[in-house]
């Protein structure tokens, strides 16, 4: 069966739902955005990049002398890079459900990556992130910018997970996905030297939404790359702001970089895909530099969405990895740039201390947009961060781990909750029991449990942990005990 190339056009329906986004598409094109005024054209574009499973450390302006990321350095020269940033979640899913509404992601019932429908109902998570959700893509929308998703989704539409929302329901005009999620996608061919003929992964994801296109997984950045370029040009040329997701998956294992910068082993690997990732995002960051206008207008943030995979990437000073709530699983390398908001540049700020939530509730302020009604943010609006000398949220950071990771990468009995208020990091068991807490001003590593010393912070931070953990709903984690590994791998 020949299938359609995959390109922007209204890809062919098969469902009610998809037939009624084809008629949306089709007016959308016949009819394009009219003129927008001058303060309109004045709004600022945004695009996130938003990196799956890279370690603090793994850019070379954050320290990394195993591989240089030169492109993404040069963001970092010309803006800020954030020290003290945090994603909410040590996995992929509910941190890119953090970052997409500016609430907790256990308020939506995700707590783990998003897997197949029996997985999901085993550790108590949603099988999707409700569309109802406040979505910073929806709001912006709404206000009259262009809206684009192109890369990893994982919010809904994977495995045997198939009646799950597109992602354009959520509030983009178009998208372009991986094998995790509903709508058009790139799926991976697989190549290593001696190898006659491509492989294929996850092909089964061809039925998860139409439209789908094989390319070589080394080279599927630079596809998303080429898919959001020709979607600014087009938001551009009809003075209408935009804003860009982002979200490659390329160091994500498995690893598979071009067969000319094949690595020995595990990290090697790592170190190859990620030099790559940069080269290919180089293009989209060379279209927004060199255009005056975009420049001037656009404000890019680069980070990513938990720390890294053990004996991948690195999570440079910090204890634990992906998954763990210690700082290497939660605390994220982030980038600003835009030249016309960003009062800083080639700067370090090592004070301020916020999160993922907080960046929904000050992008809508940054671009003008109103917050949606009836909607209590959990993150808060804090643009001196970006456009002054930096800002750290008033409220405390709180975290629960995935409930099917307990257990993981040797560590037996991982804490269940964490919170970060002012130097202070906490953790402890559902209960409250088993408290350890850490001065991250002198001890960032979380070496030196102070619990002893400091009894009335530790009970404090203990007491406010346990009360925002019973105030959200709550998932299996107490009760989860993993499976008999069978063969397979899991995201």
């Amino acid at each position: 069966m020949t299938r359609p190339h995959l390109s922007f056009q209204p890809f062919k329906a098969t469902t009610l739902r998809s037939s009624c986004r084809l008629l949306v598409f089709t007016l959308i094109a016949l009819c394009p955005p009219l003129a927008a005024s001058a303060a309109e054209q004045q709004r600022p574009n945004v695009v996130l990049v938003f990196i799956d499973d890279m370690g603090w450390e793994d850019f070379s302006c954050f320290g990394n002398q195993d591989a240089q990321t030169p492109r993404i350095d040069r963001m970092a020269r010309e803006g800020v890079r954030y020290e003290q940033f945090y994603v909410n979640s040590p996995i992929c899913s509910p941190s890119r459900t953090a970052i997409s509404t500016g609430q907790y992601p256990q308020r939506w019932r995700i707590g783990s990556f998003l897997n197949n429908r029996d997985h999901n109902n085993e550790r108590g998570i949603a099988q999707w992130l409700d569309p109802a959700a406040p979505m910073l893509a929806r709001s912006l929308q709404q206000s009259g910018y262009a809206t684009g998703h192109f890369g990893k989704w994982h919010m809904g539409g994977q495995r045997n997970v198939d009646d799950a929302p597109y992602i354009t329901e959520y509030g983009f005009d178009v998208s372009l996905t991986n094998f995790e999620g509903m709508g058009p996608k790139l799926l991976p061919l697989t190549l290593k030297p001696g190898d006659d003929e491509p492989g294929r992964i996850w092909a089964d994801a061809e039925r998860l939404g139409e439209g789908y296109r094989w390319m070589l997984r080394s080279k599927i950045t630079g596809g998303f790359v080429d898919a959001a370029i020709p979607f600014i040009d087009e938001a551009q040329k009809n003075n209408q702001p935009f804003y860009v997701n982002l979200w490659p998956d390329d160091v994500h294992s498995p690893f598979w970089p071009p067969v000319d910068e094949w690595a020995d082993g595990k990290r090697g690997l790592y170190l190859s895909v990620l030099e790559e990732m940069d080269r290919q995002l180089g293009k989209l960051f060379d279209r927004i530099q060199n255009d005056e206008d975009l420049r001037n207008n656009t404000l890019v943030l680069i980070c990513s969405d938990n720390g890294p995979e053990q004996g991948a990437g690195s999570a440079g000073p910090f204890r634990g990895h992906k998954t763990h709530l210690y700082e290497g699983g939660i605390r994220s390398s982030l980038i600003a740039w835009g030249p016309g908001f960003v009062t800083r540049t080639n700067a370090v700020d090592t004070t301020s201390v916020f999160s993922a939530i907080d960046l929904v509730p000050t992008l809508l302020d940054i671009t003008a947009t109103k917050h949606p009604q009836d909607t209590t943010f959990d993150g808060e609006s804090l643009a001196s961060v970006f456009t002054g000398d930096g800002q750290s949220r008033t409220a405390p950071i709180f975290f629960r781990r995935p409930p099917d990771r307990d257990s993981y990468y040797g560590v037996d009995d991982l804490p269940d909750l964490a919170m970060r208020q002012g130097k202070w990091k906490l953790l402890c068991e559902y209960d409250g029991s088993s408290p350890e807490l850490y001065d991250l001003d002198s001890d960032r590593g979380e070496t030196i449990d102070v619990a002893a010393q400091h009894p009335n912070v530790a009970q404090g931070m203990t007491s406010a942990v346990v009360d925002w953990h019973q105030s959200m709903p709550q998932d299996n984690g107490a009760t989860y005990r993993l499976k008999p590994k069978k063969k397979g791998r899991s995201r």
